[in-house]
């Protein structure tokens, strides 16, 4: 994780944070600045500087982050009208 990174501080507990959901993986949290209704992020657990850093041994997280996306959109009376 990264020090000065906002979502790592989140994750951390070191930053505010609405959290909803959180793994060994994973961690969703409402933004501070939501353009919806229901507007969540949905991060990895581990710092990624740049999307170019993800590579094959990422395809699990990658499929976790997905995965949790659309049970929170189902949670949340989104999935249907799209997320």
């Amino acid at each position: 994780m990264s020090d000065d990174c906002i979502f790592c501080r989140i994750i951390r507990g070191e930053s505010p944070a609405r959290i909803v959901y959180q793994d060994e993986q994973v961690t969703a949290f409402h933004t501070n600045s939501p353009r919806m209704p229901v507007h969540l992020l949905v991060v990895p657990n581990r710092h990624f500087d740049s999307v170019n850093q993800i590579n094959e041994a990422d395809a699990a997280l990658i499929g976790r982050l997905f995965v949790v996306a659309a049970r929170l959109a189902a949670e949340n009376g989104i999935a249907v009208s799209g997320y």
